[in-house]
């Protein structure tokens, strides 16, 4: 039943040997594809596909493996800056979940998909006529208006591509309100003929853009004269075959008997089992309520849009719903079958993709019910065997009537997973010729989850605070891959901000400017540097490993099972991304990870926090940094969310942040005390994703604006970040057991903070005739920051201090800056900004400092 060719049938040589249709086209093509006949005036035969988890059941990795191939080749196609600018558009009600596979395959664009359904309070942004279907009407209700705005490719996506009239009504519609120069078509099949192929290129040329198609196979369909009224003929004489021998869809049925529409199953609303229900909606007692947990506020599908975010929040969720799923099974389950529900496709695939993966003794298979109706002809040849009937259970704004699930009945399922969203969980889903019931005689078991419907909220623009816009992602902006890191800042790339670093020191120092308000000159680092990094990394990979594990143990056993990553950019970013991929390697998670900006003085951005409240339980969010010094960012930290606190009213923010090493002895959740080299401090942007340190300018950054950064696209030649990352990651399975140890080691002990770094740069500033704690920079990272981008007056350096200090020792060089060591120094070297410009500029012999 789950292929197109069954012991050397294929499921569509019913259909060709009484109608005489013809599927032409390479072997590709009849495997992927079986035939039926529609009860339809319009069109008598349905090419059933084997591969959309439509009308077939199949393995939801085959169903969204499917998918996510061709948005691969769309991502080949248009290159990573146009696919991040693109837009993914996908049909209802086939084609929604085949839609969404290919914006995840793409990795950087939006999604959208018509709909059928019309949602009080959303206005339409388009809509186009499918000739062919049975219900013609595509609506287009995006919450974010401008989401179809914009120059940026179109990609429109269905399940197959055979005259090109739904294509070219759609194009037709939105070129005249949103006019772009590039679309791409995709379509698991194309059959187009001939004349068909030239209407798309000559409409193509008729509005000046360029139209792209890309289809995993391609044919045509070959139809004899007189093809429609032979159909319809067969498909009525068969029903009445099937009533006269009074079968119904539950009952098992002999080869070539149609399956007839259960008696009273034609849409009228039953009453339903009685019982409590804890939302007011009555259960079937053969029906057992799962409750998933899904994440507020995630959209369960793309009728009102669904962007990268959206996909990183659900990523991070499926396991622990799969989960759920899995334990309410019974344990004797072999076959299992996930059932979405018409345009529900994709939150159901993914649920049962997941699924797949954590119960490996049992077979998961995924199909959904739908409004298309199609005979039922129990023969190998055919590719519909059986069909259930029942009642519509989502108020359709049609009208009641008839919905359809195929190839379920005998098909010797032990569960059935339906996945409805709220709207749909009515009482006609629980009547006694409801869906469930019908599931119920053919399944032992059946499970009910329901996912919330997601309506829009007023759009209205809030009187503090505007929408706020969706984190950057590479490779737009930053080299990391789309799924590593998500930035809530707004890009400057464009805007000059560097400044000479003496030029830049004399403005802070005197308070003439603040340092966030300009950029330093990006070092380039000399081959010989470059040589010192890479030793280093070769040198430390493994210890970084240790400690990135260790940390992220403890945050899942301390502060969150499913914790959201918020580092601190920049200098948390990479060291964020190790933990995503530790708590990935380990545990199987996918971890939402972003990073904002945090200024000292200045607070952290307060409209990123605001977006992360919108779109996360603040009480999951970690924030996450490479190293304390001092602990200034620390102590900055705590007082920026006690003040939002009383600003928004957002309560749960933890101020306690995670970090690699903490040589200051300013937190408790860490991987290391030691002070040691972390080869991600001895570059600048080259390793931090080519993003510069965050800029707070207030010409550039508004009230309602995230801070900013620039994407120095110009250095990706000396790029090491994902090198950087690789290296460190390709070790987790080494240090795996020494990890164990190590966090079980600290979750037992003592971690309270002692703040011995800042007593020890007070000391310091005093000793050496500073006076501001400020310009003492303590550990070797903020040295190596000190050297890159300040104007350095001396560094100390422990006693004895070896490797570690190679690249400090090479830049002080360079630089022309003196290297004293000093016995008992609590950190391993600690920098010295030039005091030149403060009031205290003396040396530590008491006279002057000159340049």
């Amino acid at each position: 039943m789950n292929n197109a060719v069954n012991n050397g049938v294929w499921s569509g040589s019913w259909v060709a040997e009484r109608l005489g249709v013809q599927l032409v086209g390479d072997d590709e093509l009849t495997r992927m594809l079986g035939l039926a006949l529609r009860r339809n005036p319009k069109r008598a035969h349905l090419l059933v596909s084997h591969v959309l988890g439509k009308h077939v059941p199949q393995s939801p990795s085959v169903v969204y493996g499917a998918g996510f191939a061709l948005g691969r080749r769309v991502r080949d196609l248009l290159g990573d800056d146009e696919a991040a600018r693109a837009v993914v558009l996908g049909y209802a009600e086939t084609a929604t979940g085949l839609g969404h596979s290919v914006a995840d395959g793409i990795g950087l664009a939006h999604y959208l998909h018509s709909t059928r359904r019309p949602v009080a309070g959303v206005a339409r942004a388009g809509g186009f006529e499918e000739s062919h279907s049975h219900a013609t009407s595509h609506l287009l209700l995006p919450e974010d208006p401008a989401l179809l705005v914009g120059d940026g490719p179109l990609v429109l996506v269905d399940d197959e591509f055979s005259t090109g009239n739904t294509v070219l009504n759609t194009v037709r519609d939105l070129h005249e309100r949103y006019p772009r120069r590039r679309y791409v078509v995709v379509a698991l099949v194309d059959m187009r003929s001939a004349a068909d192929a030239g209407r798309l290129e000559e409409f193509a040329r008729e509005i000046g853009a360029r139209v792209d198609l890309v289809a995993a196979a391609s044919g045509t369909v070959r139809l004899p004269e007189g093809v429609l009224e032979k159909g319809k003929e067969l498909v009525a004489r068969y029903e009445a075959e099937s009533a006269a021998e009074g079968r119904t869809s539950s009952a098992p049925l002999k080869t070539g008997v149609a399956v007839a529409d259960p008696p009273g199953a034609r849409g009228t609303a039953r009453p339903a089992p009685t019982g409590p229900h804890s939302d007011d909606k009555l259960t079937a007692p053969h029906a057992t309520r799962i409750d998933l947990h899904w994440p507020p506020a995630l959209p369960d599908g793309g009728r009102h849009g669904f962007t990268p975010a959206h996909r990183t929040r659900l990523e991070g969720a499926l396991p622990a719903m799969a989960a759920r799923l899995a334990e309410a099974l019974p344990a004797d389950a072999r076959r299992v079958l996930v059932l979405g529900f018409e345009e529900l496709m994709y939150a159901p695939l993914r649920l049962a993709r997941e699924l797949e993966q954590v119960i490996t003794d049992a077979e998961v298979r995924y199909s959904t019910t739908t409004r298309s109706p199609v005979l039922a002809v129990d023969d190998p040849g055919y590719a519909i065997r059986t069909r259930l009937v029942f009642p519509a259970h989502d108020d359709p704004a049609d009208g009641p009537g008839e919905r359809y699930a195929y190839n379920v009945a005998g098909a010797g399922f032990d569960a059935v997973i339906a996945v409805v969203d709220s709207v749909a969980d009515t009482p006609e889903l629980h009547a006694s010729d409801g869906l469930l019931a019908q599931l119920a005689a053919h399944a032992p078991h059946v499970l009910l989850a329901v996912v919330p419907s997601y309506v829009p909220g007023p759009l209205a623009i809030p009187e503090r605070h505007p929408m706020l816009p969706e984190p950057l992602r590479g490779p737009a902006f930053s080299s990391y891959a789309p799924e590593e890191v998500g930035w809530l800042l707004q890009d400057l790339s464009d805007v000059t901000l560097e400044a000479p670093t003496e030029e830049r020191e004399e403005a802070i120092q005197s308070g003439g400017a603040h340092y966030a308000e300009s950029l330093p000159v990006e070092y380039q680092p000399s081959e010989q540097y470059q040589a010192l990094f890479h030793t280093a990394l070769e040198e430390s990979a493994a210890r970084l490993a240790k400690a990135v594990g260790a940390v992220t143990e403890i945050v899942l056993a301390e502060r969150s099972p499913r914790p959201v990553l918020v580092s601190l950019a920049r200098a948390g970013t990479p060291v964020g991304i190790l933990m995503r991929r530790w708590a990935q390697f380990r545990h199987g998670l996918e971890l939402p990870h972003y990073a904002v900006s945090i200024v000292r003085g200045r607070g952290i951005d307060a409209n990123a926090l605001r977006w992360l409240a919108e779109h996360h339980d603040p009480r999951d969010v970690v924030f996450v940094d490479g190293w304390t010094g001092k602990g200034a960012i620390t102590r900055e930290l705590a007082v920026a969310l006690a003040e939002f606190e009383k600003s928004d009213g957002v309560t749960g923010f933890d101020p306690e942040i995670a970090v690699l090493a903490d040589p200051g002895s300013c937190v408790r959740t860490y991987g290391t005390r030691d002070d040691y080299l972390i080869p991600s401090a001895c570059l600048n942007s080259t390793v931090s994703g080519l993003i510069s340190r965050t800029v707070l300018r207030a010409d550039l950054v508004g009230p309602h604006d995230y801070h900013g950064a620039k994407f120095y696209r110009e250095l990706a030649g000396a790029d090491v970040s994902v090198a950087f990352l690789d290296a460190v990651s390709a070790r987790f399975p080494e240090v795996a057991d020494a990890v164990d140890a190590t966090a079980k080691e600290l979750l037992s002990g003592d971690r309270a903070p002692t703040w011995e770094g800042w007593a020890a740069v007070e000391r310091i500033s005093e000793e050496y005739g500073i006076h501001d704690v400020n310009l003492v920079k303590p550990g070797v990272g903020e040295t190596t920051r000190v050297l890159l981008r300040r104007v350095p007056w001396k560094i100390l350096a422990r006693a004895g201090a070896g490797a570690d200090l190679d690249h400090v020792r090479l830049l002080a060089e360079q630089r022309g800056v003196p290297v004293e060591e000093v016995a008992e120094l609590p950190y391993t070297c600690v920098g010295l900004i030039h005091p030149k410009y403060t009031r205290g500029a003396t040396g530590a012999d008491g006279k002057a400092v000159n340049l």
